[in-house]
């Protein structure tokens, strides 16, 4: 699990296709306890650290290699990033960790896109397509993960929404490269699916079936 709160930013140092999906490379400083298996966010895909060893992108910290599989690639954008891409970085969350975000399980739901970007004032507006299956999970002041990044809704109107970006998140993460047209990946809050789920689940235990009805 992760919490969206992320940690870094990483660069693309290399991209392989295979017959089974895409292989990247992606290098990091700080990252001083990778493993084999770990699980670590990349712009909010939960992926899994298959490979390690040092020498950055800068010439020093560190590099991990995940591999992508067709699912993966077909759900997300990461299987277009090209060597020198930056992507969001976030380890998950240790059983003793402090919970500074939302539950974020690294699970895409779908790829949207950046339809604008505005300055306001030291703080930015970011406007984001909302597709019709997920706005239902979108909610004024509810949470939303785009590229791992934990962030509150601004506005939502009927098919774009709004999230406001401090200077810290626009500095740390990719979104200060971000422009109209680019593609973002949106998971919407578990907890909603979950409710909704249940509540899905009371109201058909509640309805009268057919015999029922008939009986009357």
């Amino acid at each position: 699990m992760f919490t969206g709160i992320v940690e870094t930013t990483g660069e693309v140092l290399a991209r392989e296709e295979t017959e089974d999906g895409v292989r990247l490379r992606v290098g990091v400083d700080g990252f001083d306890d990778l493993h084999h298996g770990q699980s670590i966010s990349v712009s909010g895909v939960c992926l899994t650290v298959e490979a390690f060893g040092e020498d950055g992108a800068d010439g020093g910290g560190g590099w991990f290699e995940t591999f992508l599989a067709a699912e993966t690639v077909a759900k997300t954008y990461l299987g277009e990033l090209r060597e020198g891409d930056a992507v969001n970085l976030e380890r998950a969350l240790a059983a003793d960790g402090r919970f500074d975000g939302h539950v974020v399980q690294g699970h895409v739901d779908t790829t949207t896109r950046v339809t604008a970007v505005e300055e306001v004032g030291e703080d930015w507006r970011f406007s984001f397509a909302l597709p019709p299956e997920y706005a239902k999970y979108v909610v004024d002041k509810g949470s939303v993960t785009l590229d791992g990044i934990s962030l509150t809704v601004a506005d939502r109107r009927p098919d774009e929404f709004d999230v406001a970006v401090i200077p810290a998140t626009y500095d740390l993460t990719n979104l200060s490269g971000k422009d109209p047209g680019d593609p973002v990946h949106l998971e919407v809050d578990v907890v909603a699916k979950y409710v909704e789920n249940m509540l899905e689940g009371y109201a058909e235990s509640t309805s009268p079936g057919i015999d029922d009805l008939t009986a009357e």
